[in-house]
């Protein structure tokens, strides 16, 4: 399921992960003309994949799909259980675009029928009509109430442009809810989209995506106030609205989607839909989190039995599988041909003392400015792979692991087994690798 995306001219959209009683279950979006259907409002229905341990995986037939004429799409939501049915929450967006709050109930998990009323709830007074949508349903273990969590956006915000929000809405009974104070307003442009709340470890966090790009809060409370980490993002901007879920005791993984490039341009726009990205969750000692490819999902590809390594510069050094760069005059690189197109790379990389700018072309022809380019910056303690960037990145200054999987025209990336990066590249028909450094002297070791 790492990179899935559905047969045919069908992608995959936002992803609603959700485990219980020992079985993953995958919901998402499934998307056709990139959220181009039924005349753009995007024509979704909610497909589901599932799984017990990450490897085999079984996929189902439509859990909540479009039924009547006035559904345009089935919108984004969650999964909640409770007391032995699975209530899944969603939003539909009407042939007019304006956003309801609706329900559709399962005893097992996979064969869901919609509850009337339908829609239950609409947008409330001072509340755009056209940002309903994405609800998130958690219990108070306190209490026992429960809380839901809407993407919103207030219609006379004393800020212009920043009163997108999370609504909230509270019930005892799962029937009757009431519009409480918005949860949280981050002040950021547009509505905070795709929300997701979680307990772990003693810490409470709050996911919701901004620009596509998934962004967490922490708090020692459940209900705030609510603190910003130095870095608050779990991924890279091309992995889209991350949402998460647990699989079994102490883990965590978020799933996201890559979307396609349009005209099939390396620097072409990011569409609505593509293939599924999952990550597992890192909870590091002062509660913020990082993220790295799930064990079980690493992608394999094709074995690398025959690497062969090329100095190109008098000063590089090659040591059966490792690499030593230590250019006299700025640039030094080495070169691997033969990289197939499906493959996973596992390499150690220290630097020297000083090191400024090293990294690696990967699908190059050859010549060292062909490829895409992965760079790491200790002094800025940046990543960035092509356009894609990744700040607040610790520990390039020292030796760390670097995992690359390349699968057709993804590439993607994971730092020190707590930081993640992908882009899309489908010009990309290289099948060499060069390894470099600019100014700097470090090595990299293939394991």
């Amino acid at each position: 399921m790492q990179y899935f995306s559905p047969d045919g001219e069908q992608f995959v959209g936002d992803c609603m992960p959700f485990y219980h009683g020992g079985v993953f279950r995958l919901f998402y979006l499934l998307d056709e003309d990139h959220h181009g259907a039924l005349g753009g409002l995007g024509g979704h229905q909610w497909a589901q994949a599932s799984s017990t341990d990450l490897v085999h995986w079984d996929h189902h037939p439509l859990a909540i799909a479009i039924t009547d004429a006035w559904e345009g799409s089935i919108c984004t939501g969650s999964v909640l259980f409770h007391e032995g049915t699975y209530y899944g929450y969603y939003a539909t967006r009407r042939r007019d675009r304006t956003q309801h709050l609706s329900l559709a109930t399962s005893r097992d998990g996979v064969h869901f029928d919609k509850t009337e009323p339908n829609p239950f709830a609409s947008p409330p007074a001072g509340y755009d009509p056209l940002h309903y949508r994405d609800p998130v349903v958690f219990r108070d273990p306190g209490d026992g109430r429960f809380h839901m969590l809407v993407t919103a956006r207030l219609t006379d915000w004393c800020i212009a442009d920043r009163g997108g929000c999370l609504a909230h809405l509270v019930s005892g009974d799962l029937e009757r809810w009431e519009v409480r104070e918005p949860f949280v307003i981050p002040g950021l442009p547009g509505a905070p989209e795709c929300p997701d709340y979680f307990a772990w470890n003693g810490w409470y966090y709050l996911v919701f995506s901004n620009g596509g790009m998934a962004r967490y809060r922490m708090s020692r409370d459940p209900f705030g106030p609510w603190q910003r980490p130095p870095v608050d993002t779990l991924d890279g901007p091309a992995a889209r609205v991350m949402k998460t879920a647990a699989f079994g005791p102490g883990r965590r993984l978020g799933v996201a989607w890559i979307g396609a490039r349009r005209d099939n341009r390396d620097d072409g726009p990011f569409q609505f839909g593509g293939n599924a990205v999952f990550r597992e969750l890192v909870q590091r000692a002062d509660g913020t989190l990082g993220a790295r490819f799930p064990t079980e999902m690493t992608p394999v590809g094709e074995p690398l039995s025959s690497l062969e390594l090329l100095a190109l510069d008098p000063d590089t050094r090659i040591e059966a599988s490792r690499v030593r760069l230590a250019p006299a005059h700025g640039l030094g690189a080495a070169r691997s041909p033969g990289i197939p197109r499906r493959a996973h790379l596992s390499l150690r990389v220290t630097p020297q003392p000083g090191a400024h700018e090293f990294g690696l072309r990967l699908r190059s022809t050859g010549g060292f400015d062909t490829g895409y380019p992965l760079r790491f910056s200790p002094r800025d303690g940046t990543v960035t792979l092509n356009a894609q960037s990744i700040g607040g990145v610790h520990g390039l200054d020292c030796p760390f692991a670097l995992e690359i999987a390349l699968h057709d025209d993804l590439i993607d990336v994971c730092v020190a087994g707590n930081r993640t990066l992908i882009d899309r590249f489908p010009e990309g028909d290289g099948d060499s690798l060069l390894l470099y450094a600019l100014d700097s002297a470090v090595s990299f070791e293939f394991l």
